[in-house]
C-alpha cells in the first residue's frame, strides 16, 4: 500500500470530496484508509458498567485507498505516488505531480 499512516491526503471521489485530511490509521487487507474528518459515522452505544447511559457516538469509517490521492501542502496539488531512488541509494517515495519526496508517514 503506498499511502502510510500520517500522511496528508485529499479525497477525490464520493461526499467527502475536496476535504484535505490525515491519514489516523491504514488496513492493507481491505486496501481500507480511515481520514481525519472524512466517512463520519454514528454509533449506538449500549449501556455499560463503564457508561451507565450509553448514547451515540460519532467517528470515522474507512474509505478505500483509491479515492485519495498525497497532497503536497507547499504547492498545493494532488498526486499520485511514484518511487524513485535517492542519492543515498535508498527507495523514496514522491508525489508525482509534485515531483517531490513526500515527507513523514510512519510504516
Amino acid at each position: 500500500m503506498k499511502i502510510k499512516t500520517g500522511d496528508t491526503v485529499k479525497v477525490i471521489s464520493g461526499h467527502y470530496k475536496g476535504t484535505i485530511g490525515e491519514v489516523k490509521a491504514v488496513n492493507p487487507k481491505t486496501n481500507k484508509i480511515i481520514v481525519e474528518g472524512v466517512n463520519m459515522i454514528k454509533k449506538s452505544l449500549k449501556p455499560t458498567q463503564a457508561n451507565p447511559d450509553g448514547g451515540i457516538v460519532e467517528h470515522e469509517a474507512g474509505i478505500d485507498a483509491s479515492n485519495v490521492m498525497i497532497y503536497d501542502e507547499k504547492s498545493k496539488t494532488a498526486g499520485r505516488v511514484g518511487f524513485k531512488t535517492d542519492a543515498k541509494g535508498n527507495k523514496v517515495r514522491i508525489n508525482k505531480k509534485a515531483d517531490k519526496e513526500i515527507k513523514g508517514g510512519k510504516k
